[in-house]
């Protein structure tokens, strides 16, 4: 059994902070949350690293919005509900793609600058959607654009107080709300920072597999920690491993944008044979559990531990400028991509499923919000369309800030919460190898390709590690892996108990999609175990 608070501690002996708004995390969803918020609220945003370091920094290819003149809501809806197999939220996407217009021209009022084509915003399209509708920034360098702009703003406003490196160990509860957190500081000290509104906007787990295109911050923090609090957690068995990452000895896995397929970009196996015409209509464009498992099918037949990337039929001059970042990356590992063929292999990528919310970014726990990746708002169902994801945390992002406007304060005087369970062992393995075990596992046992057999090999493995939560944890590091293991048991008890095949969750036992018994979500919550719930898609 999981425990409520990972530490032992007593409220009455910590200082306590007061704020109007505390946002953790510094992604797109953070940084934008935290902006509109404080136009009349005091915010406190805390990162466990720094503003700079996030998912959104790392985002290529861009933010879809339908911004021309021959595109429509409707094809983005139904372009949606295509990827996302049958369990997008109808009422969610509506939201989307109704509103992502007016979020993408409120990230360049605030100062974000998308690449122009003779004055006219550039747009490229991506795999799976029907329209050039994804907006671009210094080529393939979107998300760092989106930071920098946000991040600019963020100085700028006397009501925003940031918290670099300090670590949200736990929510604090009281009366079914959330009044705040448990955070470490980087002398170790501990603190309790009170807010009228908790929005969590901590980004992914990509960190829980051995090969990912996250940064290292990106360890499942925000739903480990809601679902401690007592959060509804809903569709954790769907994780999308990106088709495309760089696969180069000595490279990390660095994402190679779904643009560069976009743009004309085709994949051979190590053959040089060009291949998705044998497993989707839509060749390197279909959706990308699609083209993941038809790389990892080539892999299997011909031996090879990555397949090729190639768009050297295009000219050098515009591959340079449309994706300046790729390009010198891979230049720098010995790679021409305007004259060689780029290897590449699936890698752990986004997580669609999360903290449950509703339309307006609340949780289950009244004043906890979730923003982001993070959050499972009903938008990607059982697989993300391509770009989807900034514009839901722009989307979703005001939504929340509307929602916390209506919140009335909390009440005065001090919160009672605390937790004795007598914790005092460490562990003698080091975190560092404890880590790597984890991921070795996910990979194995709960990746692209599972099975009962797998699953329950896997689950049995990551139990050897519960007692964690019965040690005195003291550090980041032991944090995270706490974190990363309760994901990892999500993700994996999920996964074992849809039997079939949907989006980015594959089951070789049950191979096909079944929207008779599994068109429906499944949710986590502590001391309960998983609850089912009617999928709402139409």
């Amino acid at each position: 059994m999981i425990p409520q608070y990972l530490v032992d501690f007593d409220l009455r002996e910590l200082q306590v902070v007061e704020t109007d708004c505390i946002v953790i995390g510094s992604g797109i969803a953070g940084l934008f949350t935290a902006i509109k918020a404080s136009e009349d609220r005091r915010v406190v945003m805390l990162t466990k690293k720094s503003v700079m370091e996030s998912n959104t920094r790392y985002a290529q290819g861009g933010i879809a919005a339908v911004i021309a003149e021959d595109d429509s809501p409707v094809y983005h809806r139904q372009d949606t509900l295509m990827a996302g197999a049958g369990l997008c939220s109808s009422s969610s996407v509506d939201v989307l793609v109704n509103e992502g217009p007016e979020g993408v021209r409120e990230l360049i009022r605030l100062g974000t600058l998308f690449d122009k084509e003779d004055g006219v915003l550039a747009l490229t399209q991506e795999g799976a959607h029907s329209h050039r509708r994804i907006l671009h920034a210094n080529g393939d360098a979107t998300g760092y654009e989106i930071v920098r702009a946000l991040s600019e703003q963020l100085t700028r406003h006397p009501n925003i107080e940031v918290w670099d490196d300090h670590y949200v160990i736990d929510l604090i509860t009281e009366d079914g709300e959330c009044v705040g957190a448990l955070v470490q500081r980087p002398s170790g000290e501990r603190l309790f920072l009170k807010g009228d509104a908790t929005i969590l906007c901590s980004g992914g787990a990509g960190q829980l597999y051995r090969y990912t295109t996250n940064p290292d911050v990106a360890t499942g923090d925000g739903v480990a920690i809601a679902y401690r609090a007592g959060a509804h957690i809903r569709d954790m068995e769907f994780l999308q491993f990106h088709p495309t990452a760089l696969s180069y000895p000595g490279a990390p896995r660095f994402l190679i944008s779904e643009a560069v397929r976009g743009e004309g970009a085709v994949l051979r196996n190590i053959n040089g044979e060009r291949f998705m015409e044998r497993y989707h209509e839509l060749l390197e464009l279909a959706p990308r559990d699609i083209v993941a498992r038809a790389i990892l099918s080539e892999m299997d037949e011909t031996k090879s531990t990555f397949v090729y990337l190639d768009i050297t039929h295009e000219s050098p001059d515009m591959v340079k400028h449309r994706f300046p970042t790729i390009y010198e990356t891979c230049i720098s590992y010995g790679l021409d991509i305007t004259s060689d063929w780029i290897p590449v292999a699936p890698a752990a990528h986004y997580m669609m499923g999360g903290i449950k919310t509703d339309l307006n970014g609340e949780s289950s726990i009244s004043r906890l919000f979730a923003c982001g990746e993070v959050s499972s708002t009903g938008v990607h169902g059982a697989n993300r369309l391509a770009s989807n994801s900034l514009s839901e945390a722009i989307v979703f992002g005001g939504r929340i800030i509307e929602r916390v406007r209506s919140l009335p304060k909390l009440k005065k005087g001090p919160v009672s919460a605390g937790c004795d369970l007598g914790r005092h062992e460490h562990s003698t393995q080091a975190i560092v190898e404890r880590r790597l075990k984890l991921q070795k596992i996910m990979v194995r046992y709960a990746g692209l390709r599972r099975n009962e057999e797998m699953l329950n090999k896997g689950l049995d493995e990551l139990k050897r590690q519960l007692p964690i939560f019965s040690g005195a944890l003291t550090k980041r590091e032991e944090y995270e892996f706490a974190n990363m293991l309760t994901c990892s048991l999500l993700i994996t008890e999920s996964a074992l108990a849809r039997q079939e095949s949907r989006g980015a969750h594959y089951r070789e036992d049950f191979p096909q999609r079944d929207d008779e018994h599994w068109r429906k979500h499944l949710l986590q919550i502590r001391g309960v175990g998983i609850v089912e719930e009617k999928s709402d898609d139409v």
